[in-house]
């Protein structure tokens, strides 16, 4: 990266901490104006294909994007990116049905798998180690941020304009972000022949899908949302896990032969590397177990209501943003190892606390735990980033930054996956015991109110007896404070995982292109 002026720096920062606020904030505001969407567009049936498909194409998109701005450089591949992110967003809002929303949120989200890594990458590049750590912390912030103003505006777009405008609104500020990105981030061109594995591409790809679409199709029950559910043990479930370890397997061997690979294999020698991709993948799940399961149960057991439900987690985002800007001050000053584990530890407390809830929790009490849970999240997020980057020279530094936050999107879908088996199990044994004590109610009548989810329906919870509705909602407690134990655990196994950082700290000087060879100790 040729040597910028001040006040390039301040443009390059503008445009990518808009580009990573459009598409961290997309998935909130989306989130609050589906009824509207659904109302217009029909088609309920198909409703949660919305989210998981964005899920799936910007999983998969990340490492191979952050791999291409290696091979091409940052603003080129962040470019592309972000036009394939406006132009699925004009599509969505130009959508006729849900088939045709469904298809171009595949376009947005491989786009959105380009917007944060490879911003996280430029700013490893334009900043020396000294200033990282504070412009990490800064842009983990405005990942938090839009989770705070994600409802408010999506609610502001849908109740006084339309829901097309929740992906119009993209444009006017993607497009200026582009156009920023373009007149001030200079690179040196290389004439080097650059070849892309394609076929490490395609197998990470089909490997990936394969996965998630196991995770989000597995467990009985009802089908909801368009999505049909089987059996974990079903042939259905255990043939997408057995292709998506196949395609891994043949993944890892077409990376071990091919000159550019996109997950260069000795990257994980680095003890830098490996470590903060398992502690990632931890802080992953128990970051999303707390996203998933918080608002169900303040809204089902607490009793909060749906109009607020959007800024349940309020307090949580708001110290993990103050957490994010102070960890990333602090990884000047502190060993990796120092912060990952102070901040695993506080959140070990966090999960603690929440596993010890019941029906007479406040409101204020829950506050409380989430902050609690909020401020050890927040620093992880700078330090592993930074670890990763600080880990290796230029030349790989958007795959080691990209491979970090891939690992956190797996935990999390993997984590909410596991989380929700457990609550589904301990509610199901819940309500089958449920019937010896309410034997005067009719038994088709009691099928329809001992049901968790008519604690969401304030017009059906109204018709449900007292004794009936403390019963269900103790049970419903249980069962969530029950993923909260699980949450202890995980966070505990990163927490020892971080011992294994060692003495590692960020460096003062940039790495050169031979860390591998420069840094025997670290393997």
């Amino acid at each position: 990266m040729t040597n910028l002026s001040p006040r390039q720096l301040k443009w390059i920062v503008t445009g990518l901490m808009l580009g990573l606020l459009l598409g961290s904030l997309d998935q909130t505001i989306v989130s609050t104006a589906m009824p509207h969407v659904i109302a217009e567009l029909h088609g309920f049936e198909m409703y949660s294909w919305v989210f998981t498909i964005y899920m799936l194409t910007s999983t998969t998109a990340v490492p191979i994007f952050g791999k291409l701005a290696d091979l091409f450089g940052r603003r080129l591949v962040y470019l592309i990116g972000m036009g394939l992110f406006l132009i699925g967003s004009a599509l969505c809002g130009l959508s006729q049905d849900m088939t045709q929303l469904i298809i171009f949120r595949a376009i947005q989200g491989i786009g959105a798998g380009a917007l944060m890594p490879i911003a996280m990458t430029i700013i490893g590049d334009i900043f020396p180690p000294d200033r990282r750590g504070k412009m990490q912390g800064v842009f983990g912030a405005v990942f938090g941020l839009s989770s705070v103003i994600g409802p408010a505006v999506g609610g502001f777009i849908v109740d006084h304009i339309a829901w097309q405008w929740i992906f119009y609104i993209n444009l006017p500020f993607g497009i200026f972000a582009a156009i920023i990105l373009a007149f001030a981030l200079k690179e040196s061109k290389s004439t080097e022949k650059k070849s892309i594995d394609w076929g490490g591409a395609a197998t990470l790809t089909g490997a990936i899908v394969a996965f998630l679409l196991a995770i989000e199709m597995g467990g009985s029950g009802p089908s909801e949302g368009g999505m049909k559910h089987f059996a974990w043990n079903s042939p259905q479930i255990l043939g997408l896990f057995g292709a998506s370890l196949l395609l891994i397997l043949i993944f890892i061997w077409i990376e071990s032969k091919v000159k550019e690979p996109i997950i260069p294999l000795q990257l994980f020698k680095l003890r830098a590397i490996s470590v903060s991709s398992i502690v990632g993948f931890m802080m992953g799940m128990g970051m999303f177990g707390a996203i998933t399961y918080i608002p169900l149960y303040s809204q089902a057991v607490i009793g909060t209501s749906a109009s607020n439900s959007g800024y349940i987690l309020t307090p949580l985002m708001l110290s993990l943003i103050l957490s994010s800007i102070i960890g990333g001050v602090l990884i000047k000053k502190l060993s990796y190892r120092a912060i990952v584990m102070t901040s695993m530890a506080i959140m070990t407390i966090g999960y603690f606390f929440m596993s010890q809830m019941d029906v007479n929790t406040s409101s204020l009490e829950l506050i409380l735990y989430m902050i609690i849970v909020g401020i050890g999240m927040g620093a992880l997020m700078p330090v592993l980033t930074i670890a990763a980057q600080s880990a290796v020279g230029h030349d790989l530094r958007g795959v080691a930054t990209s491979t970090t936050q891939f690992t956190r999107a797996i935990g999390g879908t993997v984590g909410v996956a596991i989380m929700g088996v457990i609550m589904t199990n301990n509610m199901t044994s819940g309500i089958k015991d449920i019937g010896k004590n309410f034997q005067d109610i009719p038994a088709d009548k009691l099928e329809q109110l001992a049901n968790p989810q008519a604690l969401l329906q304030p017009e059906v919870k109204a018709q449900i007896p007292e004794k009936l509705l403390q019963a269900l909602q103790g049970i419903l407690s249980d069962a969530i404070t029950s993923v909260f134990v699980i949450g202890i655990i995980v966070v505990l196994i990163g927490l020892v995982s971080a011992v294994f950082f060692g003495k590692l700290r960020m460096p003062k000087t940039e790495k050169g292109e031979d860390a591998f060879k420069a840094e025997p100790d670290l393997i």
